[in-house]
């Protein structure tokens, strides 16, 4: 099924999530539909929040095919920064840059309820950091240095794809 995105400003983006207790059927549905809405809507990255459920559940999936279902993620550790240009589904046609973390290790649950860790690098942690940020009511306009017109947007890609 696939969900609709909430739009900011709506306080559910705003709610930090509760942690998930137990894989439940509907927490597994719940992931099958988070990822046909993320690709329905173009997305790399969507987390509970953003389809009103108050749950520590994120989708990421930078490659095609590479999908990481995270349950309770946690950044254990961080390292380095960069700044890029991010978007989000629930600000629908809003840019801007943000500072984050190079470097992470994430720990969370995988659907089988197994405890995972992944290194993640660039833009793989940028989507990490950005999806976990949701989880907890916050969103990257919080964080954001300088707005970028839509635009504007393919000329600034440009001109910093050396960054």
């Amino acid at each position: 099924m696939r969900y609709p995105i909430i739009i900011h400003p709506n306080d559910k983006l705003r709610k930090p999530s509760k942690r998930v207790t137990e894989i439940t059927d509907e927490l597994l549905a719940l992931l099958d539909d988070l990822h046909e809405t993320m690709i329905a809507h173009d997305g790399i990255g969507i987390a509970a929040p953003q389809v009103g459920k108050n749950i520590q559940v994120a989708l990421v999936e930078v490659d095609e095919g590479d999908l990481f279902e995270l349950i309770n993620p946690e950044i254990i550790s961080a390292k380095g920064e960069s700044i890029d240009v991010e978007g989000c589904l629930s600000i629908p046609h809003t840019y801007g840059t943000v500072k984050r973390a190079d470097e992470l290790v994430v720990r969370y649950y995988d659907r089988e309820g197994d405890e995972m860790e992944v290194e993640a690098y660039g833009y793989l942690a940028r989507a990490f950091q950005h999806e976990i940020d949701h989880l907890q009511g916050k969103l990257f306009i919080d964080q954001m240095i300088e707005p970028i017109a839509e635009e504007d947007l393919e000329k600034y890609m440009e001109e910093h794809l050396d960054d």
